[in-house]
Protein backbone atom coordinates (compact mmCIF):
# COMPACT_ATOMS: atom_id res chain seq x y z
CA UNK A 1 0.00 0.00 0.00
CA UNK A 2 2.91 2.31 0.67
CA UNK A 3 4.52 1.67 -2.32
CA UNK A 4 1.91 2.65 -4.29
CA UNK A 5 1.44 5.76 -2.71
CA UNK A 6 5.34 6.55 -3.36
CA UNK A 7 4.72 5.68 -7.05
CA UNK A 8 1.52 7.99 -7.60
CA UNK A 9 3.66 10.85 -5.90
CA UNK A 10 6.29 10.40 -7.95
CA UNK A 11 4.71 10.24 -10.74
CA UNK A 12 2.63 13.84 -10.65
CA UNK A 13 5.79 15.03 -9.60
CA UNK A 14 7.20 14.04 -13.33
CA UNK A 15 4.60 15.18 -15.51
CA UNK A 16 4.18 18.29 -16.82
CA UNK A 17 1.12 20.10 -16.62
CA UNK A 18 0.03 21.22 -20.40
CA UNK A 19 -2.11 23.91 -20.59
CA UNK A 20 -3.02 23.84 -23.93
CA UNK A 21 -3.49 27.66 -24.38
CA UNK A 22 -1.55 29.48 -26.67
CA UNK A 23 1.16 32.22 -25.63
CA UNK A 24 -0.47 35.98 -25.63
CA UNK A 25 0.89 39.45 -24.93
CA UNK A 26 -0.38 41.21 -22.92
CA UNK A 27 0.76 44.50 -23.31
CA UNK A 28 1.74 46.30 -26.75
CA UNK A 29 5.72 47.03 -26.94
CA UNK A 30 5.94 50.70 -26.76
CA UNK A 31 8.17 53.11 -28.77
CA UNK A 32 11.09 55.06 -27.05
CA UNK A 33 12.72 57.88 -27.74
CA UNK A 34 16.10 58.82 -25.72
CA UNK A 35 18.67 61.40 -25.97
CA UNK A 36 21.69 59.42 -27.32
CA UNK A 37 24.12 58.41 -24.37
CA UNK A 38 20.85 57.46 -22.35
CA UNK A 39 19.47 53.89 -21.47
CA UNK A 40 16.65 52.22 -23.26
CA UNK A 41 14.85 49.36 -21.99
CA UNK A 42 11.92 47.25 -24.29
CA UNK A 43 9.14 45.49 -22.01
CA UNK A 44 7.58 41.94 -23.08
CA UNK A 45 4.63 40.43 -21.24
CA UNK A 46 3.63 37.18 -22.21
CA UNK A 47 0.79 34.42 -21.14
CA UNK A 48 0.65 31.22 -21.01
CA UNK A 49 3.98 30.64 -22.18
CA UNK A 50 5.15 28.15 -18.94
CA UNK A 51 2.74 24.81 -20.48
CA UNK A 52 3.36 25.39 -24.29
CA UNK A 53 5.34 23.07 -26.23
CA UNK A 54 6.57 23.26 -29.81
CA UNK A 55 8.20 20.87 -32.44
CA UNK A 56 11.47 21.18 -32.11
CA UNK A 57 12.05 22.42 -36.04
CA UNK A 58 9.95 25.92 -34.93
CA UNK A 59 11.85 26.52 -31.70
CA UNK A 60 13.66 29.83 -32.06
CA UNK A 61 16.71 29.11 -29.84
CA UNK A 62 17.75 26.05 -31.93
CA UNK A 63 17.05 23.96 -29.15
CA UNK A 64 16.40 20.42 -30.79
CA UNK A 65 16.81 17.98 -27.84
CA UNK A 66 13.00 17.41 -28.35
CA UNK A 67 11.98 19.23 -24.79
CA UNK A 68 9.72 21.84 -27.31
CA UNK A 69 9.61 24.74 -24.75
CA UNK A 70 8.20 27.89 -26.04
CA UNK A 71 11.17 30.31 -25.33
CA UNK A 72 11.20 34.77 -25.91
CA UNK A 73 13.39 35.88 -28.78
CA UNK A 74 14.65 39.10 -29.15
CA UNK A 75 15.63 40.29 -32.56
CA UNK A 76 16.63 43.92 -34.72
CA UNK A 77 13.92 43.46 -37.71
CA UNK A 78 15.82 46.41 -39.34
CA UNK A 79 19.06 44.04 -39.70
CA UNK A 80 17.44 40.66 -38.98
CA UNK A 81 19.87 39.59 -36.21
CA UNK A 82 19.14 38.05 -32.98
CA UNK A 83 19.90 39.70 -29.88
CA UNK A 84 18.53 37.04 -27.47
CA UNK A 85 16.76 34.34 -26.42
CA UNK A 86 15.31 33.82 -22.84
CA UNK A 87 17.50 35.33 -21.01
CA UNK A 88 20.59 34.23 -23.27
CA UNK A 89 22.54 37.64 -25.16
CA UNK A 90 23.35 35.89 -28.39
CA UNK A 91 24.70 38.95 -29.94
CA UNK A 92 28.44 40.62 -28.79
CA UNK A 93 27.16 43.64 -27.59
CA UNK A 94 28.47 44.23 -23.88
CA UNK A 95 25.63 46.68 -23.46
CA UNK A 96 22.97 44.62 -23.71
CA UNK A 97 21.52 42.40 -21.51
CA UNK A 98 17.75 40.48 -20.97
CA UNK A 99 15.87 40.07 -17.43
CA UNK A 100 13.17 38.10 -17.15
CA UNK A 101 10.40 38.58 -13.30
CA UNK A 102 7.37 37.82 -12.69
CA UNK A 103 7.49 34.67 -14.82
CA UNK A 104 6.06 36.31 -17.37
CA UNK A 105 7.84 39.07 -18.20
CA UNK A 106 11.17 39.71 -20.48
CA UNK A 107 12.89 43.31 -20.37
CA UNK A 108 16.07 43.58 -23.04
CA UNK A 109 18.10 46.41 -21.64
CA UNK A 110 20.26 48.81 -24.09
CA UNK A 111 22.80 50.77 -21.96
CA UNK A 112 24.09 53.81 -23.14
CA UNK A 113 22.18 54.10 -26.63
CA UNK A 114 24.23 54.75 -29.85
CA UNK A 115 23.02 56.52 -33.26
CA UNK A 116 23.49 53.04 -34.61
CA UNK A 117 21.30 51.22 -32.13
CA UNK A 118 18.24 53.39 -33.90
CA UNK A 119 16.06 50.70 -35.26
CA UNK A 120 12.67 48.28 -35.16
CA UNK A 121 13.14 46.01 -32.27
CA UNK A 122 10.84 42.73 -32.40
CA UNK A 123 9.93 40.67 -29.21
CA UNK A 124 9.16 37.05 -30.70
CA UNK A 125 7.88 33.73 -29.42
CA UNK A 126 8.65 30.48 -31.33
CA UNK A 127 4.67 29.68 -31.83
CA UNK A 128 3.67 27.59 -35.12
CA UNK A 129 3.14 30.23 -36.63
CA UNK A 130 5.22 32.33 -34.65
CA UNK A 131 4.26 35.34 -32.82
CA UNK A 132 5.67 38.99 -32.25
CA UNK A 133 5.09 42.51 -31.30
CA UNK A 134 7.62 45.53 -32.69
CA UNK A 135 8.63 48.79 -31.49
CA UNK A 136 10.93 51.66 -32.13
CA UNK A 137 13.63 52.52 -30.65
CA UNK A 138 14.58 56.12 -31.72
CA UNK A 139 18.00 58.29 -30.45
CA UNK A 140 17.87 61.97 -30.64
CA UNK A 141 21.55 64.05 -30.49
CA UNK A 142 21.13 67.33 -28.97
CA UNK A 143 22.53 70.14 -30.58
CA UNK A 144 26.46 71.27 -31.01
CA UNK A 145 27.74 74.06 -32.56
CA UNK A 146 30.12 72.97 -35.39
CA UNK A 147 33.17 75.62 -34.64
CA UNK A 148 35.04 75.07 -37.18
CA UNK A 149 32.46 75.87 -39.62
CA UNK A 150 31.27 78.94 -37.65
CA UNK A 151 32.08 82.57 -38.04
CA UNK A 152 34.27 83.74 -34.82
CA UNK A 153 34.31 87.46 -33.90
CA UNK A 154 34.16 89.63 -37.52
CA UNK A 155 35.85 93.19 -38.65
CA UNK A 156 33.75 94.93 -41.26
CA UNK A 157 34.26 98.92 -41.99
CA UNK A 158 31.31 101.28 -41.64
CA UNK A 159 29.62 100.89 -45.19
CA UNK A 160 30.89 97.36 -46.03
CA UNK A 161 29.00 94.04 -45.72
CA UNK A 162 29.09 91.14 -42.62
CA UNK A 163 28.25 87.82 -43.57
CA UNK A 164 27.83 85.22 -40.05
CA UNK A 165 28.02 81.94 -40.29
CA UNK A 166 26.62 79.25 -37.72
CA UNK A 167 26.52 75.73 -38.61
CA UNK A 168 25.46 72.85 -36.08
CA UNK A 169 24.94 69.52 -35.94
CA UNK A 170 22.14 67.28 -34.19
CA UNK A 171 19.78 64.95 -34.59
CA UNK A 172 16.77 65.85 -35.82
CA UNK A 173 18.62 68.44 -37.63
CA UNK A 174 19.06 71.84 -35.75
CA UNK A 175 17.37 74.85 -36.58
CA UNK A 176 19.65 78.34 -36.40
CA UNK A 177 18.00 81.80 -35.07
CA UNK A 178 19.46 85.00 -34.96
CA UNK A 179 19.19 87.36 -32.57
CA UNK A 180 21.19 90.86 -30.96
CA UNK A 181 22.75 90.00 -27.62
CA UNK A 182 21.10 93.69 -26.38
CA UNK A 183 17.84 92.84 -27.53
CA UNK A 184 17.98 95.23 -30.12
CA UNK A 185 16.79 94.91 -33.83
CA UNK A 186 18.36 93.10 -36.32
CA UNK A 187 18.78 95.41 -39.59
CA UNK A 188 17.91 93.85 -42.96
CA UNK A 189 18.72 96.21 -46.41
CA UNK A 190 17.21 94.37 -49.78
CA UNK A 191 16.97 95.79 -53.06
CA UNK A 192 19.47 98.12 -54.88
CA UNK A 193 17.16 101.18 -52.62
CA UNK A 194 18.87 99.28 -49.24
CA UNK A 195 15.48 99.50 -47.76
CA UNK A 196 15.48 98.64 -44.54
CA UNK A 197 13.15 95.68 -42.34
CA UNK A 198 14.29 95.53 -38.55
CA UNK A 199 13.76 92.28 -37.34
CA UNK A 200 13.77 91.16 -33.23
CA UNK A 201 15.15 87.31 -34.75
CA UNK A 202 16.58 85.92 -38.15
CA UNK A 203 16.84 82.31 -39.00
CA UNK A 204 19.14 79.98 -41.23
CA UNK A 205 22.58 79.24 -40.89
CA UNK A 206 23.62 82.54 -43.06
CA UNK A 207 22.98 86.15 -41.52
CA UNK A 208 23.97 88.29 -44.01
CA UNK A 209 23.86 92.31 -43.06
CA UNK A 210 24.56 95.16 -45.77
CA UNK A 211 25.77 98.63 -45.47
CA UNK A 212 26.22 98.12 -42.15
CA UNK A 213 26.36 101.15 -39.70
CA UNK A 214 28.34 101.84 -36.27
CA UNK A 215 24.95 101.21 -34.99
CA UNK A 216 25.07 97.77 -35.57
CA UNK A 217 28.13 96.96 -33.86
CA UNK A 218 27.90 94.37 -31.00
CA UNK A 219 27.32 91.04 -30.35
CA UNK A 220 25.43 88.63 -32.01
CA UNK A 221 23.53 85.15 -30.77
CA UNK A 222 23.45 82.00 -32.95
CA UNK A 223 21.39 79.96 -31.57
CA UNK A 224 20.73 76.15 -32.66
CA UNK A 225 17.91 73.92 -31.20
CA UNK A 226 16.01 70.18 -32.26
CA UNK A 227 13.35 69.79 -29.69
CA UNK A 228 16.38 67.99 -27.61
CA UNK A 229 17.69 69.51 -24.84
CA UNK A 230 19.97 71.53 -23.66
CA UNK A 231 19.64 74.42 -26.78
CA UNK A 232 23.36 75.80 -27.34
CA UNK A 233 24.33 79.22 -28.72
CA UNK A 234 27.79 80.88 -29.79
CA UNK A 235 28.16 84.84 -29.26
CA UNK A 236 29.91 85.66 -32.23
CA UNK A 237 31.16 89.98 -32.35
CA UNK A 238 30.73 92.19 -35.08
CA UNK A 239 33.14 95.20 -34.99
CA UNK A 240 32.59 97.99 -37.42
CA UNK A 241 35.72 100.28 -37.65
CA UNK A 242 35.63 104.00 -38.29
CA UNK A 243 37.98 107.19 -37.88
CA UNK A 244 36.90 109.09 -34.95
CA UNK A 245 34.66 111.68 -34.59
CA UNK A 246 34.22 114.51 -32.12
CA UNK A 247 31.02 116.21 -30.82
CA UNK A 248 31.52 119.11 -28.52
CA UNK A 249 27.95 120.27 -26.29
CA UNK A 250 29.67 123.69 -25.58
CA UNK A 251 32.35 125.29 -27.83
CA UNK A 252 32.30 128.91 -25.00
CA UNK A 253 32.45 127.62 -21.25
CA UNK A 254 32.59 130.67 -18.71
CA UNK A 255 32.60 130.04 -15.05
CA UNK A 256 33.78 133.01 -12.24
CA UNK A 257 37.64 132.50 -10.85
CA UNK A 258 38.09 130.37 -7.95
CA UNK A 259 35.55 128.01 -8.69
CA UNK A 260 35.65 124.40 -10.61
CA UNK A 261 34.71 124.16 -14.19
CA UNK A 262 33.85 121.23 -16.24
CA UNK A 263 34.67 120.47 -20.34
CA UNK A 264 32.44 117.66 -21.99
CA UNK A 265 33.48 115.93 -25.22
CA UNK A 266 31.87 113.24 -26.41
CA UNK A 267 33.96 110.83 -28.92
CA UNK A 268 32.73 107.67 -31.25
CA UNK A 269 35.61 106.16 -32.33
CA UNK A 270 36.10 102.05 -33.68
CA UNK A 271 38.86 100.42 -33.22
CA UNK A 272 39.06 101.80 -29.23
CA UNK A 273 40.69 105.67 -29.77
CA UNK A 274 43.22 107.27 -27.89
CA UNK A 275 41.99 110.31 -26.18
CA UNK A 276 43.36 112.79 -24.39
CA UNK A 277 42.88 117.11 -23.46
CA UNK A 278 45.42 119.87 -24.95
CA UNK A 279 45.68 123.55 -24.05
CA UNK A 280 45.80 125.62 -27.21
CA UNK A 281 49.33 126.11 -27.61
CA UNK A 282 49.60 122.39 -27.62
CA UNK A 283 50.49 121.75 -24.30
CA UNK A 284 49.35 118.03 -23.06
CA UNK A 285 47.46 118.04 -19.89
CA UNK A 286 48.00 115.37 -17.22
CA UNK A 287 46.16 114.56 -14.19
CA UNK A 288 47.53 116.46 -11.28
CA UNK A 289 45.94 118.61 -8.04
CA UNK A 290 44.51 121.43 -10.88
CA UNK A 291 43.42 118.94 -13.53
CA UNK A 292 41.45 115.70 -13.39
CA UNK A 293 40.32 113.86 -16.39
CA UNK A 294 37.62 111.16 -16.51
CA UNK A 295 35.83 108.82 -19.39
CA UNK A 296 32.72 107.62 -19.11
CA UNK A 297 31.80 104.68 -21.89
CA UNK A 298 28.04 105.35 -22.98
CA UNK A 299 27.92 102.87 -25.70
CA UNK A 300 29.80 100.10 -27.62
CA UNK A 301 31.97 102.41 -29.50
CA UNK A 302 31.24 105.85 -27.65
CA UNK A 303 32.59 107.78 -24.33
CA UNK A 304 32.14 110.96 -22.73
CA UNK A 305 35.26 112.56 -22.09
CA UNK A 306 35.39 115.21 -18.71
CA UNK A 307 38.16 117.63 -17.81
CA UNK A 308 38.05 119.24 -14.58
CA UNK A 309 40.12 122.57 -14.20
CA UNK A 310 40.05 123.05 -10.46
CA UNK A 311 39.79 126.55 -8.93
CA UNK A 312 39.73 128.38 -12.46
CA UNK A 313 42.47 131.20 -12.21
CA UNK A 314 43.89 134.01 -14.66
CA UNK A 315 45.80 131.77 -16.79
CA UNK A 316 43.56 129.07 -16.49
CA UNK A 317 41.19 131.07 -19.44
CA UNK A 318 41.92 130.34 -23.10
CA UNK A 319 41.43 127.45 -25.47
CA UNK A 320 41.41 123.45 -24.83
CA UNK A 321 41.31 120.52 -27.12
CA UNK A 322 39.59 117.67 -26.78
CA UNK A 323 41.39 115.00 -29.20
CA UNK A 324 40.84 111.20 -30.47
CA UNK A 325 43.12 109.30 -32.66
CA UNK A 326 42.74 105.53 -33.57
CA UNK A 327 44.43 103.35 -36.39
CA UNK A 328 42.31 104.47 -38.89
CA UNK A 329 42.14 108.67 -38.29
CA UNK A 330 41.56 111.21 -35.35
CA UNK A 331 39.43 114.23 -34.64
CA UNK A 332 39.41 117.14 -31.89
CA UNK A 333 37.13 119.70 -30.82
CA UNK A 334 37.60 123.07 -29.18
CA UNK A 335 36.24 124.48 -26.57
CA UNK A 336 37.44 128.35 -25.21
CA UNK A 337 37.12 128.60 -21.97
CA UNK A 338 36.23 132.82 -20.10
CA UNK A 339 36.26 134.29 -16.98
CA UNK A 340 32.64 135.35 -16.24
CA UNK A 341 32.07 138.08 -13.77
CA UNK A 342 29.14 138.55 -11.16
CA UNK A 343 27.64 142.17 -11.89
CA UNK A 344 28.36 144.43 -9.00
CA UNK A 345 24.46 144.85 -8.36
CA UNK A 346 24.42 141.35 -7.46
CA UNK A 347 26.55 140.98 -4.78
CA UNK A 348 24.94 143.99 -3.13
CA UNK A 349 22.03 142.45 -3.71
CA UNK A 350 23.39 138.95 -2.19
CA UNK A 351 24.87 140.64 0.71
CA UNK A 352 20.91 142.54 1.73
CA UNK A 353 19.60 139.48 1.49
CA UNK A 354 21.99 137.70 3.58
CA UNK A 355 21.43 140.56 6.27
CA UNK A 356 17.76 140.49 6.13
CA UNK A 357 17.99 136.63 6.32
CA UNK A 358 20.02 136.96 9.47
CA UNK A 359 17.96 140.25 11.35
CA UNK A 360 14.60 137.81 10.54
CA UNK A 361 16.26 134.95 11.73
CA UNK A 362 17.24 137.26 14.90
CA UNK A 363 13.94 139.30 15.32
CA UNK A 364 12.10 135.37 15.23
CA UNK A 365 14.75 134.13 17.98
CA UNK A 366 14.15 137.02 20.28
CA UNK A 367 10.20 136.81 19.82
CA UNK A 368 10.25 132.85 20.72
CA UNK A 369 12.64 133.62 23.74
CA UNK A 370 10.51 136.34 24.38
CA UNK A 371 7.24 134.64 24.28
CA UNK A 372 8.13 131.12 25.57
CA UNK A 373 10.56 131.98 28.57
CA UNK A 374 9.43 129.97 31.60
CA UNK A 375 7.29 126.89 31.69
CA UNK A 376 4.00 127.06 29.53
CA UNK A 377 0.12 126.22 30.66
CA UNK A 378 -2.51 125.16 29.51
CA UNK A 379 -6.04 127.59 29.37
CA UNK A 380 -8.86 125.60 27.47
CA UNK A 381 -7.00 124.99 24.04
CA UNK A 382 -4.25 127.92 23.75
CA UNK A 383 -0.84 127.57 25.28
CA UNK A 384 0.23 130.66 27.61
CA UNK A 385 3.42 131.72 29.33
CA UNK A 386 2.85 130.98 33.10
CA UNK A 387 5.84 133.89 34.08
CA UNK A 388 7.46 132.86 37.42
CA UNK A 389 6.93 135.27 40.90
CA UNK A 390 10.95 135.80 40.93
CA UNK A 391 10.54 136.95 37.27
CA UNK A 392 10.55 140.68 37.94
CA UNK A 393 10.78 141.74 34.43
CA UNK A 394 7.85 140.37 33.76
CA UNK A 395 5.65 140.92 36.30
CA UNK A 396 6.74 144.60 35.67
CA UNK A 397 5.75 144.14 31.88
CA UNK A 398 2.09 142.83 32.95
CA UNK A 399 1.90 145.59 35.60
CA UNK A 400 2.40 148.50 33.38
CA UNK A 401 0.01 147.64 30.64
CA UNK A 402 -2.85 146.79 33.50
CA UNK A 403 -4.92 150.11 33.90
CA UNK A 404 -5.48 151.46 37.71
CA UNK A 405 -8.01 149.74 39.17
CA UNK A 406 -9.07 152.82 40.50
CA UNK A 407 -9.55 154.91 37.36
CA UNK A 408 -11.59 152.49 35.66
CA UNK A 409 -14.16 152.61 38.65
CA UNK A 410 -14.14 156.36 38.70
CA UNK A 411 -14.98 156.67 34.24
CA UNK A 412 -17.70 154.09 34.90
CA UNK A 413 -19.01 156.61 37.73
CA UNK A 414 -19.51 159.45 35.59
CA UNK A 415 -20.92 157.72 32.93
CA UNK A 416 -23.86 156.56 35.08
CA UNK A 417 -24.27 159.99 36.03
CA UNK A 418 -24.15 161.37 32.47
CA UNK A 419 -26.98 158.70 31.44
CA UNK A 420 -28.97 159.69 33.98
CA UNK A 421 -28.96 163.57 33.62
CA UNK A 422 -30.07 163.15 30.01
Amino acid sequence: MLCHRALVVLFAVNVPIVTGLEPDFVYPLENVTIPQGRDATFTCVVNNLGGYRVSPSSSASGDHSGSGKARVAWIKADTKAILAIHEHVITNNARLSVTHSDYNTWTLHIRGARREDRGIYMCQVNTDPMKSQSAFLEVVIPPDIISEETTNDLMVPEGGAAKLVCKARGYPKPEIMWRREDGTEIISRTGLSGGKTKLPTAEGETLTLSKVTRGEMGAYLCIASNGVPPTVSKRMMLHVHFHPMVQVPNQLVGAPTGTNVTLVCHVEASPKAINYWTRESGEMIITNSKYAMSEMKTSVYSVQMRLVIMNLQKQDLGGYKCISKNSIGDAEGNIRLYDMELPEHSKIGNRRLEDDADESIGDRDHRLNRVYQGSLRETGSTLEPAFDADDNSASTTSRENAPPAVGVVLIGIALNHLLAST
